[in-house]
C-alpha cells in the first residue's frame, strides 16, 4: 500500500549529474518526493536539520567530510531520518563502515531505477537492503578468522608490551613485582594464543598488528 504523502528524499552526492539523474528518477515515481540536494557531508547535515527529509540517497566519497561521517551525524541528530548508501564502492570496510554509522541500505550505482525505489520504501518503513555485492560483503567479513591477539588478557598485554621493549623475564617480574615463574606463564599463553613460536616472532607480530603502538 503506497504512503498518502509522499517519502520526502534527499539527495547527498558532490557531483552534480549524479544529482540530476536522481532528481529526474524520483519524479517518474508518485509516492516519492525530491525534498533538497546537497554536494558535500557539512551541507547535508545542516540541510537535514532544516528540511527533515524521510530518507537520504548519500554518497559516501566525498571531499572534506564523506558520507560515513555524515551518516553518523545525522543518525545521531536526527534519528527519525534513513540513510541508505548509494556509492560505487563495494568495498568490505565500506560496507561495514556505512552500516556501523547507521545507514539501513547499501546500494550500488549501477541499480536500475525499481530497486532503487524499492529501497527507498523499504528504508522509509525500517526496513534494510543491501545490494548483492553489499551482502557478499559482509558475508566475507564474519568468515573471516579474528584477528591475532584479539583474545589477550589486559595482564598478557601489559606483559607483551614490556616484551616490545626488549625486558626479559626477570625484568618484567620485577617491574610488574610477581615471580618470573608468573611471567613465564604469561609469555607461553601469549605465544600460544599469537600463533607463534619464539619471543622475537611476538613482538615482530605485536608491533606489525598494531597490537603494540
Amino acid at each position: 500500500m503506497k504512503p498518502t504523502q509522499p517519502i520526502r528524499v534527499m539527495l547527498v552526492d558532490d557531483h552534480t549529474m549524479v544529482r540530476r539523474g536522481l532528481a529526474t528518477f524520483l519524479k517518474v515515481f508518485d509516492d516519492l518526493e525530491l525534498a533538497g540536494e546537497a554536494d558535500s557531508g557539512e551541507a547535508a547535515i545542516e540541510l537535514c536539520g532544516r528540511i527533515l527529509p524521510d530518507v537520504i540517497l548519500m554518497d559516501l566519497m566525498m571531499p572534506g567530510m564523506d558520507g560515513v561521517v555524515a551518516t553518523r551525524l545525522i543518525r545521531q541528530q536526527f534519528p527519525t531520518v534513513q540513510v541508505v548508501a548509494l556509492t560505487s564502492f563495494k568495498e568490505q570496510d565500506m560496507v561495514q563502515n556505512a552500516l556501523q554509522a547507521g545507514a539501513i541500505g547499501y546500494l550500488l550505482k549501477d541499480v536500475s531505477a525499481n530497486e532503487l525505489a524499492r529501497a527507498i520504501r523499504a528504508a522509509h518503513m525500517g526496513r534494510a537492503t543491501l545490494s548483492p555485492d553489499a551482502a557478499q560483503a559482509l558475508v566475507n567479513a564474519a568468515n573471516q578468522p579474528p584477528a591475532p591477539g584479539q583474545d589477550l588478557t589486559e595482564r598478557e598485554r601489559v606483559v607483551l608490551a614490556l616484551m616490545v621493549e626488549g625486558l626479559n623475564n626477570t625484568q618484567i617480574a620485577e617491574k610488574l613485582v610477581v615471580s618470573p615463574s608468573t611471567i613465564k606463564t604469561h609469555v607461553s599463553h601469549i605465544l600460544s594464543k599469537l600463533g607463534v613460536a619464539s619471543r622475537s616472532e611476538a613482538v615482530a607480530l605485536a608491533l606489525r598488528s598494531g597490537l603494540i603502538t
